[in-house]
């Protein structure tokens, strides 16, 4: 009889599963069937069978699993589409998928995309010098497309000169559009919205004027100026160099942040407010700290609130969630007055990815999809600083071998004794 007892000591309790994988394995409702398919290898077995034991007992009703050796039935490894031992076919909703490596990232990513009812569409505006969801340059957005693609959505780019919106269904991403657009494509824009689509707006400060009728769509309005903080505690804490660097601390309850634990980086954002007499209903995402403001007068250099030259004092909100009904739907849209902070230099810094993967995985009206994300392992690497490593040096290599050596004396010298 064997008793096993399992306690998960890392940091990043990265031997166990995330609670984002335990919520997606709670809301499965229909059975989830795994066939690993690995060779006669005794440690590569228990490994695999670790992992996906670690599945199955969150939701032993639904998820089940195998390990079959391609060897011995390779007929059923070419119908799984096997090509290679070591590759695990997962079965959902009459839908399959193969993946190469097994772990809780490929597996969880594998099991959202097949819970997905149909795909989640993202379009990104082009033409006008938006951010290129192509570009692996610092300011591209294609680390953001891989991670949207990992995850099941289907990306596409839309130019209003010669692509229809109406035949493009899905969410429509406005990044930062560097060129103004034409009236032509402003009117589209604006049919777009009142047909109750979704939208993700990110617009970096000093709005184009012909972008100015969208907001008063959306009854929201851009405050001047570039937001900054020039708390130096918070901004040696975090490391950062510039007061235009803005970290968002704090969130409004909403979906899109009711589980991130960890700060947003903007860089250079503005804020946006939403208008008085408005049929949106409206969430402030992003809030500022009180030591904040919008900075009018330049954010280069001896930034300083001065409310005398249009300065304007915070909290205030970088980014707002607007929702509606309209044509027997509910209209969501995010807009957020920073594109910085997705780019591939930066989608990386605190909870920036989570924040994106949030927000268009609620733009695509999949709410319980929300926060599924690979959790973190804070402790793969030690540092240790000068005194430290003196100190670990000064007892591995002088103290213990003296103890040792000591301790080795002292038996001699009591068995010379008897």
């Amino acid at each position: 009889t064997q008793f096993t007892f399992r306690s998960d000591w890392t940091a990043g309790q990265r031997l166990s599963l995330s609670t984002d994988t335990v919520d997606l394995l709670s809301q499965l409702e229909s059975p989830v069937h795994v066939r690993s398919y690995q060779l006669e290898d005794a440690a590569m077995q228990r490994a695999v069978t670790d992992i996906l034991q670690r599945y199955r007992q969150h939701n032993p009703q639904q998820f089940h699993f195998e390990l079959v050796n391609p060897d011995l039935q390779p007929d059923l490894a070419r119908a799984d589409g096997i090509s290679r031992p070591g590759q695990t076919l997962i079965r959902h909703n009459n839908k399959t998928e193969v993946i190469d490596a097994l772990s809780e990232q490929q597996l969880t990513n594998t099991l959202l995309r097949l819970t997905r009812d149909s795909t989640a569409v993202v379009n990104f505006l082009q033409g006008h010098g938006e951010r290129d969801p192509d570009d692996s340059s610092a300011l591209g957005y294609k680390t953001l497309v891989q991670q949207l693609s990992s995850k099941g959505f289907e990306i596409n780019t839309v130019n209003l000169l010669k692509d229809s919106l109406t035949t493009h269904t899905g969410t429509l991403v406005i990044a930062a559009p560097e060129r103004e657009l034409l009236a032509g494509e402003i009117e589209v824009l604006k049919r777009y919205l009142d047909q109750g689509h979704n939208l993700l707006w990110l617009q970096d400060p000093k709005l184009g004027h012909e972008l100015l009728s969208i907001a008063n769509i959306l009854d929201i309005t851009f405050i001047d100026g570039v937001v900054v903080d020039n708390n130096p505690n918070l901004r040696n804490v975090l490391g950062l160099s510039h007061p235009a660097q803005l970290p968002i601390l704090s969130y409004k309850l909403h979906p899109i942040t009711e589980k991130m634990k960890y700060f947003t980086l903007l860089i250079t954002a503005a804020a946006v407010r939403p208008q008085a007499d408005t049929n949106w209903h409206s969430t402030a995402l992003l809030l500022t700290e009180d030591t904040s403001w919008a900075e009018t007068d330049g954010f280069i250099i001896d930034v300083a609130l001065n409310t005398d030259r249009g300065d304007t004092p915070g909290p205030l909100s970088i980014g707002l969630a607007l929702e509606r009904d309209i044509n027997k739907r509910k209209q969501r849209v995010v807009v957020i007055g920073d594109s910085d902070f997705l780019s591939n230099n930066n989608i990386g810094h605190g909870a920036n990815l989570l924040f994106a993967m949030n927000t268009l995985n609620w733009l695509s009206q999949d709410d319980k999809l929300i926060s599924i994300m690979p959790k973190s392992a804070p402790d793969i690497q030690l540092d240790l600083n000068d005194t430290q490593v003196a100190a670990m040096g000064l007892i591995f290599l002088v103290i213990l071998p003296i103890g040792l050596f000591g301790a080795g004396i002292l038996i001699w010298y009591q068995r010379r004794k008897r």
